[in-house]
């Protein structure tokens, strides 16, 4: 069986990550990684669902214990990717995202090089700034902090090998998977094909 894919998707707070990711698992089964964090629960998420919810000892004890791919501290709280889901779903040939802000983004493609690195944006700061708004959820104050994070995310987008525009969900979450599977068409994924092919010819 062959290896599942390890796609790590980041973007701004506010561009559709959570919304690309459920229609991409909806429409292509993909496997999500379910993150850990500190932060207080949104209306409706639930434990074990959206998020792992930790309190920071809790989520210091699982750094402590390598039991995280990856950590960050975003806007007053941490984050993390559990190690073991991770692998299992991989080496079980699922195609696995990521949802992790930009620094555990390059934390993960120093341990997984053939990692895929995807950043999702709106297509201009004002779209952003309506979406988060819309949300209803966040003082203005909090809603400032992201766009600030935004301006200093930006500085990394370039060390991501595809950036794709969400304005419109379909074609999104279309691009992204054609981005997956032209990665896994690659001539160096495709070895044991190759040498397969080749034993079933020389045997005619």
């Amino acid at each position: 069986m062959n290896k599942g894919k390890l796609i790590v998707l980041s973007g701004f707070s506010g561009a559709g990550k959570g919304t690309v990711i459920k229609r991409l698992r909806e429409k292509y089964d993909y496997s999500l990684s379910i993150s850990a964090t500190t932060r207080a629960p949104r209306e409706g998420e639930v434990d074990g669902k959206d998020y792992y919810f930790k309190t920071v000892d809790e989520f210091k004890s699982l750094i402590d214990y390598n039991g995280l791919i990856e950590w960050a501290q975003y806007v007053d709280n941490y984050y993390g990717t559990p190690r073991k889901f991770v692998e299992e779903e991989m080496a079980a040939g699922k195609n696995v995202i990521l949802e992790i802000e930009v620094q555990g983004a390059m934390k993960i493609k120093a341990q997984y090089p053939n990692a895929i690195l995807i950043f999702v944006t709106t297509k201009d700061i004002e779209t952003l700034r309506e979406r988060l708004t819309s949300r209803g959820t966040e003082t203005a104050e909090v809603i400032q902090k992201r766009i600030s994070r935004a301006a200093e995310e930006a500085e990394s987008m370039e060390a991501y090998e595809f950036i794709v525009i969400n304005d419109d969900l379909e074609t999104c979450v279309d691009a992204v998977n054609a981005i997956v599977v032209s990665e896994s068409c690659k001539k160096e994924n495709r070895t044991q094909f190759l040498i397969d092919i080749k034993r079933q010819l020389d045997e005619l």
